[in-house]
């Protein structure tokens, strides 16, 4: 081994020497005990010539000393002390060495080889080592247990103290942890010399901590889940397991909520937040959660509590600036970002850290895993529904963050759980109870059927998803052009036919966008919801043998979830308009009684008459605007004939028209007789229905967010920079404008005339007057425009002779519209 010499001192020296026959890191040898083997392994890594090890003696003695080890791969810097020549009492600052409970690490071994090529170290180590002073200290080797090792100052009265506070063995008695404080005084006036190290002053202000919250939070909930505490503590009605989950949190400190997706873990997190911000006097929840979840938390801490939440995103000095000026009590911030803010996080200080969909950190390895387990919290919230997918590795992988120590070193671990066959391959696993058992008080996990007599036979569900830029900016487009007409709307209580059809495309396209750029154009892929279902499905699938329902208005959407789930090789049906009735039959069929058949994908074309009832979870990609249709998908599950309780989940894009329906509209029955979907699709119809509808489309624009319309209509078509194909706004034969969706033609009527203009105010008939003049003056610009025109409203009769036709009402019409253009003209020739 190399050891590189820092400066001129003779207790540096650089060696190299011949390494023994090398051990496996794979295979255990016969000869050595699983705990000899994983020595043997340190030591080979820290004496291995191939690694180099910068050592500093920062003490005066030259073997019994304290060292600082630097991997010059790494640049990684520790602290260790050499006590004892059999490792007993050799202490190292590494994550290794704290986990291992070996008593050795491969820094501790380095400094160690390189010590013994030093004269005087065999001498040394047999006299052993005998400090002056008295010292607090942890010994990892069994876990954690506090000792105290008491040297030559004033021996016989720190003997005699520490028989009241520690054991015969020399460690801290469960008792005395809740008055340590005491020991420390009486400890330090007897010599200013004595030692308590921090390592061990942190575990027991710790578990004093622990011992204390419990106290406490009993006293104030002495029927503990039971407890009416629970009523007022959100702006929700917990269902007795939830209460349970928080009560269990709360009193763990650090907890894995591990319940079945659909059992509301984002719920008992919040509530345990809200719990510990009002008895503990938390300051600060850090929420680490995927991106796509990340305005879920929001919308859902607003909805249950009074709390501030602030979503970290932008640029990073962005970030940096609100990390410090922003007083929000829950931060919610994305595994990605996480990663790479770590150290501001941590400037932070969060009194509690949430961890969303914890299956993101499984894989030890991984960078995001790494850089979770470096977060500085003294209580933690784990939630994944699925903390055991294929591999014991992800459990542990998980529990590091929550308790490091609780599972022992994972070479221990997974000897003491897998079972392997000769070659070394896993087959199986042992003493899974033991984990089960080991972990009873950081761990609770319930499923569905555990709980089925708490659930409501329905349980409907928001979650709201980000969306990618460019989604946000075509949508923010859209949605520029829906604010010019409202605004014409409200300045005149008016719009033409063209500023409805207009209205009608743009509010669609919105909602198009807000699911996938693809559904506009089918050549572009930006989107979120499609990740998000396949996440939901992937935990569906590893929990239960559940069959899902998806419906979605438009079938390019339920397209690109097709795409996926063949990807994934899961067996589906899909139901969409061009599927022949004759065939709709095989499909429900398939879904009924073919176990592999898991997921039934369907557009509004499957929205009525089917029975799906074998499913129990439905999920509805966007919402439609009428409630009727809504309810009709959802029917296909909640209906006679349902054993299940089921579960509704309804993905919003955040920030989007679709979200601001919920808020505003509730989908009330104005926004129903709109069109867009299903049922009475119709918007050209009576004056007072469209009002109605136009009051609920306001209520989508916000008055301070839209400017003053000064362009003409002809302008505004020009504003729509994004082009749609060309089937989305047709006409068809009978020359009625339509709205085309993806599965079903809608036909949209024209306005009725019917007393429009004899109660019109004097601007909508200004504006119609205009409006006539420049559609004229566009259509005679055109040649064949201008010819069929004429044709449209001449007619030959028997002899030849040409008459002009315009279909009118009544006679009635006839003498206004003369008795006006008589008026005019007067007016005129008196000019």
């Amino acid at each position: 081994m190399a050891i590189k010499k820092p400066s001129k001192s003779k207790t540096t020296k650089k060696t190299k020497v011949e390494s023994p026959k090398k051990i496996s890191y794979y295979r255990k040898p016969e000869n050595l005990t699983l705990d000899q083997w994983q020595v043997a392994l340190r030591k080979q890594f820290g004496e291995d010539n191939e690694h180099e090890f910068r050592i500093l003696n920062l003490g005066t003695q030259e073997f019994y000393s304290d060292f600082q080890v630097t991997n010059t791969q790494t640049n990684n810097t520790y602290k260790v002390a050499i006590r004892s020549a059999d490792d007993s009492q050799n202490f190292c600052e590494c994550f290794d060495f704290k986990t291992n409970r070996l008593g050795v690490c491969k820094h501790i071994s380095a400094v160690m080889h390189y010590l013994s090529q030093l004269k005087g170290f065999k001498k040394a180590m047999k006299e052993e080592f005998h400090p002056h002073y008295t010292s607090v200290y942890v010994d990892y080797r069994q876990g954690r247990e506090i000792k105290i090792r008491i040297g030559s100052i004033k021996k016989e009265e720190f003997e005699e103290l520490s028989q009241t506070y520690f054991d015969a063995n020399g460690t801290l008695k469960d008792a005395s942890f809740a008055v340590f404080e005491l020991f420390l005084e009486k400890a330090a006036a007897l010599s200013n010399s004595f030692r308590c190290y921090p390592d061990a002053l942190d575990l027991v202000i710790a578990e004093r901590d622990k011992i204390r919250r419990r106290d406490y939070l009993w006293r104030i909930m002495p029927d503990g889940e039971n407890d009416r505490y629970f009523d007022d503590l959100i702006k929700a009605n917990l269902f007795p397991y939830q209460r349970k989950g928080v009560f269990f949190a709360a009193l763990a400190g650090k907890s894995l909520i591990a319940d079945e997706m659909g059992l509301g873990k984002t719920l008992q997190a919040i509530a345990t937040a809200e719990l510990y911000k009002k008895e503990l006097g938390i300051h600060r929840v850090l929420i680490v959660c995927p991106t796509s979840l990340k305005y879920q938390w929001k919308a859902e801490i607003e909805k249950f509590t009074d709390s501030s939440v602030y979503v970290v995103e932008g640029s990073l000095q962005k970030r940096k600036d609100r990390y410090w000026r922003s007083d929000a009590f829950y931060v919610v911030v994305s595994y990605h970002t996480m990663t790479h803010d770590l150290d501001w996080l941590n400037r932070m200080e969060p009194d509690l850290v949430i961890l969303d969909e914890a299956q993101r950190i499984k894989n030890w390895k991984t960078k995001v895993a790494q850089q979770i387990k470096r977060i500085v919290t003294p209580y933690s919230i784990v939630l994944t529904g699925t903390p055991l997918e294929n591999k014991l590795e992800e459990l542990y992988s998980i529990m590091q963050f929550i308790d490091v120590y609780r599972l022992g070193p994972m070479y221990h671990f997974l000897n003491e759980h897998q079972i392997a066959d000769d070659s070394g391959q896993i087959i199986g696993y042992k003493n899974l109870n033991k984990i089960a058992e080991n972990l009873n008080d950081l761990l609770i996990r319930r499923t569905k059927k555990e709980v089925l007599s708490e659930l409501p036979k329905r349980m409907d569900k928001n979650l709201f998803v980000p969306m990618t830029p460019q989604q946000m900016r075509l949508h923010n487009e859209f949605g520029d052009n829906v604010a010019k007409i409202v605004n014409k709307w409200r300045k005149f209580g008016f719009l033409n036919e063209t500023d409805r059809k207009r209205l009608v495309l743009t509010l669609s396209q919105m909602r198009m966008v807000s699911d996938s750029t693809y559904v506009l154009d089918q050549k572009t892929r930006h989107d979120t919801k499609i990740d998000e279902v396949m996440n939901i499905l992937d935990e569906v699938f590893e929990t239960s043998d559940e069959k899902i329902v998806i419906f979605s208005q438009w079938e390019r959407m339920t397209r690109l979830v097709a795409r996926e789930l063949e990807k994934r090789h899961i067996k589906f049906e899909y139901l969409y308009g061009g599927v022949e009735s004759i065939k709709r039959k095989d499909l429900l069929e398939n879904f009924q009684n073919i176990p592999e058949s898991r997921v039934f994908l369907s557009t509004d074309a499957g929205g009525v008459g089917l029975n799906l009832q074998n499913a129990s979870l439905l999920i509805n990609l966007d919402i439609p605007w009428n409630p009727a249709v809504l309810e009709q998908r959802i029917a296909r599950i909640y209906r006679l004939g349902q054993e299940k309780n089921v579960s509704i989940i309804n993905l919003i894009s955040s920030g989007t028209i679709e979200e601001r329906m919920l808020e505003v509209l509730q989908f009330k029955d104005a926004m129903a007789k709109g069109v867009l979907d299903g049922g009475e699709d119709t918007i050209f119809v009576g004056e007072d229905q469209f009002k109605r509808f136009m009051d609920s489309v306001e209520n989508l624009v916000p008055q301070e967010t839209t400017t003053e319309v000064q362009e003409t209509p002809e302008s505004e078509e020009e504003s729509i920079k994004y082009e749609l194909p060309d089937e989305i706004l047709v006409d068809t034969p009978e020359g009625a404008t339509t709205f085309m969706g993806d599965d079903d033609v809608k036909e949209v009527s024209q306005t009725p005339t019917n007393g429009a203009s004899t109660s019109a105010p004097a601007q909508e008939l200004l504006q119609n007057g205009i409006n006539f003049f420049a559609q004229l003056g566009k259509t005679l610009k055109s040649p064949e425009a201008t010819k069929e025109l004429i044709n449209s409203i001449t007619q030959k009769d028997e002899s030849g002779r040409v008459y002009l036709k315009i279909p009118v009402e009544n006679e009635e019409v006839i003498n206004n519209a003369v008795q006006v253009l008589s008026n005019l003209f007067g007016a005129f020739t008196k000019q």
